[in-house]
């Protein structure tokens, strides 16, 4: 009897490790994978499916919920934190995450679903990654609006100027710099310069950053300049132009000593008529004028001008009215810097300057473009002008 009594308890004992070691080769595994989506320009439902490796005759769940990427909750999409349950004999359960269109050239974004807490399931795949793809064109267009100077001044005439009106980029006024410089163009910048981000559309030379890879650079852009072709001592500059914009953009229209292989920088002497780097609301609205020379190493002076909109958005005249006793910087006719340039240490600004116009990628001062810069970029210059005292 006690024989039998402990073959009955061993012969159940297995019994049992038998029947949970089926159970947990059951327990089925749940997967979600990484899926795209066109953000649309108005609201729309994604539909997110979670994949049981097998149906069970028991109910399960899994909870799910999002998380931000470069797609911010609120902005791109709707907040999903939910529990996803299966029942008996389903091996498919599905939600809907709302995706928020808009009309916004923007880059791609990502945000990522996540499986967590697995009741009677085990997790295949935690993390799934969507891809809000951009559909919004950014598209080049030239600004009918925005500020102009006239032809003429009292006391002054005009001695060159290039209003763009040809088929082509008129090349006894302009060159071209080409390649990356020394270190970025001593500035760290990204870009490469060549000649095809350059031409005449409708009246303007247009000016464009891309992002494309060149030699070892992941932008192009172009550097256009007169030196040995036209430069110039004292007078008004005027040119009329619409900005480029973003995070990492650095557009500036200025000149340098025409004596600058001669002496180097900054002992030439350096005029930025304007420049601005971008990046959102207090970047891409604001102009900066600026003067640099050297006094015993480096030294620049400048004043920045707030706009109410970006520089982007239109037409602006941006200045300069140089004589002998000052500098003096002009936004839309507003003076907004003057420096006087008698001192003896500032003898570098009573010679002869020669023009430059381009779009700079990145940079010790800009920073680096991110997700939200959109190439390309243009500078569309209407006209450039240069009046003297007769």
């Amino acid at each position: 009897m006690a024989f039998l009594r402990i073959s009955f308890i061993l012969t159940t004992v297995f019994s049992f490790f038998s029947c949970n070691n089926d159970n947990m080769d059951s327990v089925p595994a749940v997967s979600i994978e990484n899926i795209q989506v066109e953000e649309g320009s108005t609201n729309n439902n994604l539909e997110i499916t979670l994949t049981l490796t097998n149906a069970v005759d028991y109910d399960l769940s899994v909870d799910a919920r999002t998380a931000d990427g470069t797609a911010v909750k609120g902005n791109d999409y709707t907040n999903f934190n939910e529990v996803v349950v299966f029942t008996a004999g389903q091996q498919q359960s599905s939600f809907n995450i709302e995706i928020i269109g808009d009309d916004t050239p923007e880059d791609n974004e990502i945000f990522s679903i996540r499986l967590e807490n697995p009741v009677n399931v085990t997790i295949d795949n935690r993390i799934a990654l969507v891809t809000i793809l951009n559909d919004d064109e950014h598209i080049f267009s030239i600004p009918e609006t925005g500020y102009s100077t006239p032809e003429t001044y009292e006391g002054m005439t005009l001695v060159w100027s290039d209003e763009f009106d040809g088929s082509s980029i008129n090349t006894s006024n302009w060159s071209f710099e080409i390649g990356t410089g020394n270190w970025g163009w001593g500035n760290n910048e990204l870009q490469y310069y060549q000649e095809d981000n350059s031409s005449i559309i409708n009246g303007n030379l247009v000016i464009e950053a891309r992002k494309e890879s060149i030699e070892n650079s992941n932008y192009t852009s172009s550097r256009l300049i007169t030196r040995d072709k036209k430069s110039f001592r004292y007078g008004r500059v005027d040119i009329r132009a619409v900005m480029p914009e973003g995070q990492g953009i650095w557009p500036a229209l200025w000149m340098l000593g025409s004596n600058h292989f001669q002496v180097g920088w900054p002992t030439c002497g350096e005029i930025d008529i304007m420049e601005m780097i971008g990046g959102g609301n207090g970047r891409d609205n604001v102009l900066r004028g600026t003067a640099h020379w050297n006094q015993g190493g480096h030294v620049s002076y400048g004043q920045g001008y707030t706009n109410e909109s970006y520089l982007s958005n239109e037409y602006h005249v941006y200045s300069i009215i140089w004589d002998e006793q000052n500098i003096r910087w002009y936004f839309d006719d507003i003076n907004y810097n003057t420096m006087d340039i008698t001192p003896a240490q500032l003898s570098a600004f009573h010679n002869n300057f020669y023009f430059i116009m381009n779009i700079a990628v990145g940079g010790e001062w800009p920073g680096s473009p991110d997700n939200s810069t959109l190439f390309p970029q243009w500078m569309i210059i209407d006209y450039i002008r240069v009046f003297q005292e007769l």
